[in-house]
């Protein structure tokens, strides 16, 4: 039975499919795997065990189980998404703790596709900091159980890496797939607006938020999207030679970037020219006031957020963090700092086709008690670890982290892959032609 845990979701599914096992078989390894190494990790807010086993029988029983391109997977679903019966708590005392009525949509994909829901993965209080700790627990890097998974889906990024689950749902609205992706070896690809449906918060900080997969191959990183989706753009193409930009330069001035991340950006970058793309150095033009901007819109959203909240009951990061959002969030919702970056970016990627960054600037900080830190602390550590993924949301164009190589400490190392709207397939091709030729290990050794 225990074999199952750590298989991939594609393997999985198609043992499933063809019935050399069943889906409780599997959902019960996972589950096994969690009673033993979950509280090692803190990926878990609520582990759905019996209810998971219930809804197992059920994708079973299925008259169209042979169609279901997730069947019998389990799943973890990042706890600021709607899962039926269970309440939403978004890493918060604040909020109520009242079972949710249906499932947000992209869960409600997951399980007509045949996935199911072993439980809901820890986050920071409302998902705002790269860090993963809080009220209900401390979300670790199973390679480097020391340190943070990242955040905000940090939960659902630990689950993956340390086998338990072999996909999750999270979202990304400032890095927050990337950033725990690229700490703990995983594939995550936060797609373009509207490609998938977002529904996140209180208005998926004004557009800048996207739902997306954590993975440990390209494969299920795709099959996921696809679900996720209904069918989209996601089936595997041969993009042909791409014209692809290696920047090692912050898009954050004043923020260095780590040896062990600039050596990643060179050898990926030499590995693409072997794929045969046309790879050469260039830094996007990024606007000197990019740092000002990601912060009015990261904090403007936090803000609009934690509008019907009791700011009794939440961290002091969070409510200063809120507070001083107030007074951009009427700015903010114009788009107009959006709409400026586009254009300004946008000559560039008629010249490139793909940008080629490090996925941070330094490994993640030390695991511990952030949200009893001051904002300006948590801010600091924040922004030293993860300049390269805001861009990206303010301009709501795909990117993607990929494992790369490891850190002094062992554990993983990652690139970024950036594309103009519409790049999404184009994107994972690219990342699957480094996982041929630059495999990685896909989940950390037994803690």
């Amino acid at each position: 039975m225990t074999s199952w845990a750590g298989r991939t979701a594609a393997e999985i599914a198609a043992a499933v499919r063809e019935k050399r096992v069943t889906p409780r078989e599997v959902v019960a390894a996972h589950l096994a795997r969690i009673e033993r190494w979950g509280d090692r990790v803190g990926a878990f807010r609520t582990v759905r065990a019996e209810a998971a086993l219930a809804e197992a029988e059920e994708v079973g029983a299925r008259g169209d189980l042979a169609e279901l391109p997730l069947a019998g997977v389990p799943v973890a679903v990042k706890d600021n998404l709607a899962v039926r019966g269970e309440a939403t708590r978004n890493g918060s005392a604040a909020t109520p703790d009242t079972p949710a009525g249906a499932d947000h949509v992209t869960v409600a994909r997951l399980r007509a596709a045949g996935a199911v829901v072993v439980g809901l993965t820890n986050v920071p209080e409302l998902c705002v900091f790269g860090t993963t700790e809080g009220v209900y627990g401390t979300a670790r890097n199973p390679w480097d159980p020391a340190r943070t998974a990242g955040g905000s889906s940090g939960g659902s990024a630990a689950a993956v890496a340390a086998g338990l689950v072999p996909v999750a749902l999270g979202n990304d609205g400032m890095g927050s797939l990337r950033i725990p992706a690229a700490n703990c070896g995983l594939v995550t690809l936060k797609p373009g607006h509207g490609v998938v449906p977002a529904g996140i918060g209180e208005g998926d900080w004004f557009g800048m938020s996207e739902n997306g997969p954590l993975a440990t191959t390209v494969e299920d990183a795709r099959l996921v999207l696809t679900v996720l989706a209904d069918g989209g753009p996601f089936r595997r193409e041969e993009p042909g030679a791409l014209r692809v930009a290696a920047s090692l330069r912050s898009p954050v001035a004043g923020v260095p970037v780590a040896g062990a991340y600039r050596a990643a950006v060179r050898e990926a970058a030499g590995v693409l020219m072997k794929a045969g793309h046309q790879v050469r150095r260039a830094d996007p033009p990024y606007p000197a006031s990019l740092g000002l901007t990601a912060v009015t819109h990261w904090t403007a959203g936090t803000s609009v957020d934690a509008r019907s909240l009791d700011p009794r009951r939440l961290a002091r990061r969070t409510r200063v963090h809120a507070a001083v959002g107030r007074r951009f969030v009427r700015t903010v919702a114009t788009g107009a700092e959006r709409e400026r970056l586009r254009r300004r970016l946008e000559p560039f990627f008629a010249e490139y086709d793909v940008l080629l960054t490090p996925a941070l600037a330094r490994r993640s900080p030390e695991a511990g008690p952030w949200h009893e830190r001051g904002w300006l602390r948590n801010m600091a550590a924040n922004s030293a670890c993860s300049p390269f993924t805001p861009p990206w949301n303010l301009t709501g164009w795909p990117a993607m982290a990929v494992p790369f190589g490891t850190l002094a400490s062992g554990a993983p190392c990652a690139v970024q892959l950036v594309g103009r709207p519409g790049s999404e397939a184009a994107l994972l091709e690219l990342a699957e032609q480094i996982e041929r030729l630059r495999p990685w290990r896909r989940t950390a050794p037994a803690a």
